[in-house]
């Protein structure tokens, strides 16, 4: 595998563009006991250093979520309160049925909380029109799922493409089709595929197929990297590898990662773990 190397990213990291999404400040306190919120930060300057770890980037206050069955209603998360700083790499582990996936789906608006809000850079972002939440997770966050959601009948290059053509549409696409095939490539290169981009999803092998969803996931160069079990259709040393490429990228790029695994041993690698158990954070 290439090594990982520095990389210009398309966009701001220094916060986000209010011009595309139309953020609410976050007001203190929302109907919350003091203790169950944090204050809201500040975006910095772009030109500032980075210090990872000292600065709140994306965070979960006091959330909750249930699902109905019929006139059944499973509560499913019942209150986490959850913080993550710039920079860090943290897993969220626990029994399944505990409500990590749901958490990890209200942090990047695929779902929205019952109650409690979810901010980003300071920013409350759960209550979102649909554009701008698409808007998030086509530029600011990077996904990556135990299962690969890659298109069959696109190449491997396609695949990696697929969210800035989504992002852009045709004519912007066009406009920079080749600053963008540029970056792909690039990304492909940092996990080790630059061999495979003719190659299509069925020609890959799963490990492969992996390394491909996070070249598509780093693509748009995110803010923040949210991963769903991404070890767990792997086997033990394929496993090891996209554990490899995830803790690289955090440490020489900085990125922040939030992980949800049900393998304490994969968790252990991150710099933090939250465990849940029945839809509450434990305490450490």
């Amino acid at each position: 595998m290439s090594d990982i190397r520095s990389f210009e990213p398309p966009y701001a990291r220094g916060g986000l563009n209010l011009a595309d999404v139309a953020l609410t400040p976050v007001p203190r306190p929302y109907g919350l006991a003091p203790s169950q919120f944090v204050a809201p930060l500040v975006a910095r300057n772009p030109l500032a250093s980075s210090h990872p770890g000292t600065q709140e980037i994306i965070a979960a206050h006091y959330v909750r979520k249930s699902y109905r069955k019929a006139a059944i209603v499973i509560p499913v998360l019942q209150g986490v309160e959850l913080s993550i700083n710039e920079g860090e790499f943290v897993s969220i582990i626990g029994p399944s049925g505990c409500g990590k996936s749901t958490l990890l789906h209200l942090l990047c608006t695929l779902d929205a909380p019952d109650s409690g809000e979810v901010c980003f850079e300071g920013h409350r972002i759960d209550n979102l029109p649909t554009a701008g939440r698409d808007i998030l997770r086509n530029k600011y966050f990077g996904m990556v799922f135990q299962f690969y959601h890659l298109l069959p009948e696109l190449t491997t290059l396609e695949n990696v493409l697929a969210p800035a053509m989504i992002g852009e549409g045709v004519l912007g696409y066009l406009r920079r089709r080749r600053e963008y095939r540029d970056r792909a490539r690039e990304m492909l290169e940092l996990v080790g595929l630059g061999h495979r981009l003719k190659h299509k999803p069925r020609e890959l092998s799963g490990g492969e197929m992996q390394r491909t969803a996070i070249a598509r996931a780093l693509v748009s160069c995110p803010r923040v990297l949210l991963a769903d079990e991404p070890t767990g259709n792997l086997d033990k040393h394929t496993g090891e590898e996209i554990m490899a490429i995830l803790r690289r990228l955090n440490r020489e790029q900085k990125l922040t990662i939030v992980m949800v695994t049900h393998d304490q041993h994969i968790a252990d690698q991150a710099d933090r773990t939250v465990t849940l158990i029945d839809g509450r954070v434990a305490a450490a």
